[in-house]
């Protein structure tokens, strides 16, 4: 049986929504194999609120959900990533931090709800939608055997997790 507890980080630019939400997501559904955190290379000054929202609605503790710069995670202090997942196409393009220890990478973007026009209404099913493909990606990589893959093909695996159709 594998112990091992796996540190996944999750980047977008603003670290605001998608990054929070996947965060959040995989920390409850995890159940104990990963410890995962969020981060951005501009963070905005607050979770958004409608992220906080759905993730109440949800019942997933919000408590400590805040928005980080990705150099808190590549200081020599913080913990070592085993994964490292871009959710925006924005932070996919960018020079990101040499990440501790060599993690997996892998891009699984997913719209920008934060970016959506319109009503309350347009912008929580925007945020809904986002939620619901980063748990089905979330679903995808609990699934994975990790003890039993070598680096090559785990890799491999959590780069089509990032294709998987929204």
């Amino acid at each position: 049986m594998n112990d091992k507890v796996y540190n996944v980080l999750f980047l977008c630019t603003g670290n605001s929504a998608r990054s929070v939400l996947a965060e959040a997501q995989l920390n409850f559904l995890g159940g104990g194999r990963f410890k995962a955190y969020s981060a951005g290379s501009h963070p905005k000054p607050e979770v958004n609120p409608f992220t906080l929202e759905l993730l109440t609605r949800m019942k997933l503790p919000t408590e400590g959900l805040r928005t980080k710069s990705w150099d808190e995670f590549a200081a020599p202090d913080a913990p070592a990533m085993d994964f490292v997942f871009t959710v925006c196409d924005q932070a996919a393009a960018e020079q990101c931090p040499v990440w501790p220890g060599q993690p997996i990478t892998a891009h699984w973007g997913v719209p920008d709800p934060a970016a959506v026009q319109g009503s309350d209404e347009d912008k929580r099913r925007a945020f809904k939608d986002a939620a619901a493909s980063l748990r089905k990606r979330i679903e995808l990589l609990k699934s994975l055997p990790m003890a039993s893959l070598e680096r090559l093909a785990l890799q491999k695996e959590v780069t089509a997790i990032g294709k998987t159709p929204l």
